[in-house]
């Protein structure tokens, strides 16, 4: 991908763009094609935010193309192009295994349904309850219901049912089960739909066609480009500072972090005091760490499922899902077809993390911890495949530390915020004119879907600011 080279960017534009993960290529992408100048300036050499991948060994992995909902299909034809939405495709085979219960699944609500009724017992006039109920949810619900009374009311006491139901979302977006039942519902009725699915080619296609999207409609791309500041004047944004250079704009929308945007690009000078009192009580959602497998040329191993989610704790926890000596995590095994033109087997392990259990470590430390935690990934992954370890030829670990390194995220968010985020980030302008958030915030607009639509929603606020 060949970009703009920063000394040829124009001194000013309609609308800078700041930070390229899903929503914020959307939200230039949209913006583009109404007619507006836009740049957009990305800090790493390369698009995509946490929709990232990089080579080791001869492999490329994946770091978050583990499954997204059935709506990814309407959004990406509605707002991307064709050659996106016909690339996506499902993952049939979703396994479950615990020391509660193991089981294969679509995730599709049909087969959820099926599961609930034959496999758990429970009365098919309850599964119909609760699926109604959680696919009625929005926004604007009451939020004192949190989600383990959500699950009581309808399953009491069936805390297989409560794992079922839960780790896949808690492994998706950082939720917990004592956060407001919305945050579970929204997220989760998406995902009940057709099934779970990826996208045929990598993550590395992907954000390469939409490059060619943006450039096609316009944007000005600038990679390599941190933005140091965004400029206030009088209660309203006059452009950005990158390095040491003033770029003018009449709008300016963040795909950085809500916190990283108030507290460092725009300076809480900028904002009232009963604005900060609010975002004073935002926090930020958990980290992740990941292990990467990549397997010998020649060698291959028998299909296993797409996803697995796996562990061996006796219960459900999403405390113990972030603990550094986790018994949970999760498998996102690629096969040749995912990247039919680069054939390769490589295996991603998943698991949630807090940034803080590895900030505090030295070196020697944090490289024994690391080597830890691929032994303990490998050992997992060999009662599934046994014998991998010997077709292994590249292993490579990721940590919150790693996150927060490439993304700026504040302590390495992979899903940006707790719920309280999200009235924040939506009612950014009203603070600030023409500042605008994109990003993964209060939950629920996090994830693939969810950061692309909000892209569309912050876009639309911003032509309508810029239009007058």
């Amino acid at each position: 991908m060949i970009f703009t080279p920063f000394e040829n960017v124009a001194n000013s534009y309609d609308i800078i763009v700041i930070g390229s993960g899903l929503g914020g290529l959307t939200c230039a992408n949209r913006l583009a094609k109404a007619g507006h100048s836009v740049l957009l300036l990305e800090q790493h050499f390369q698009l995509g935010g946490l929709a990232a991948w990089f080579k080791r060994g001869g492999h490329i992995f994946d770091v978050s193309l583990h499954g997204f909902p059935y709506g990814m299909v309407k959004t990406c034809s509605k707002y991307w192009s064709k050659a996106i939405k016909d690339s996506i495709v499902q993952l049939k085979n979703i396994v479950f295994d615990n020391p509660q219960f193991s089981l294969t699944t679509t995730f599709s609500k049909d087969d959820f349904v099926r599961i609930l009724h034959e496999d758990f017992k429970i009365e098919r006039s309850v599964v119909d309850d609760f699926f109604n109920t959680v696919r009625a949810m929005n926004f604007y619900d009451d939020q004192s219901m949190t989600t383990r009374e959500l699950f009581e009311k309808f399953f009491p006491g069936r805390s297989d049912v409560h794992r079922l139901l839960m780790e896949p979302i808690t492994y998706a977006n950082g939720s917990t089960m004592n956060e407001p039942a919305i945050t579970y519902g929204i997220v989760f009725s998406n995902f009940m739909s057709k099934g779970v699915f990826t996208f045929e080619g990598g993550t590395d296609r992907l954000i390469g066609l939409m490059a060619d999207d943006l450039q096609a409609n316009g944007v000005t791309i600038c990679t390599s480009a941190k933005a140091e500041r965004v400029l206030v004047e009088k209660g309203k944004v006059r452009g950005v500072l990158v390095k040491g250079r003033e770029i003018a704009a009449k709008a300016v929308v963040s795909n950085s972090g809500i916190t990283n945007t108030i507290d460092q690009l725009a300076g809480r000078e900028a904002f009232s005091s009963d604005f900060l009192s609010r975002f004073d009580k935002v926090t930020v959602n958990n980290s992740s760490c990941q292990v990467y497998f990549g397997i010998r040329k020649g060698e291959s191993f028998p299909d296993v499922g797409d996803l697995l989610f796996t562990s061996t704790a006796e219960v459900f926890s999403s405390e113990e899902m972030r603990r550094m000596d986790t018994k949970s995590r999760t498998f996102s095994v690629y096969y040749p077809k995912t990247r039919p033109e680069h054939p390769d087997y490589t295996i991603v392990a998943s698991m949630n993390a807090n940034y803080d259990d590895w900030a505090g470590l030295d070196e020697a430390a944090y490289k024994q911890a690391k080597a830890a935690m691929a032994e303990c990934c490998l050992l997992d992954l060999e009662r599934y495949l046994p014998g991998i370890r010997e077709k292994i030829d590249t292993v490579e670990t990721a940590t919150p530390k790693t996150f927060h390194r490439y993304t700026l995220h504040t302590k390495g968010s992979s899903f940006g915020t707790k719920f309280e985020g999200l009235d924040i980030s939506r009612t950014l302008f009203k603070e600030v004119g023409g500042l605008f958030h994109v990003g993964s915030v209060g939950i629920i607009m996090s994830g693939w879907l969810g950061a692309i639509n909000y892209g569309v929603i912050v876009a639309n606020d911003a032509d309508a600011y810029v239009r007058g």
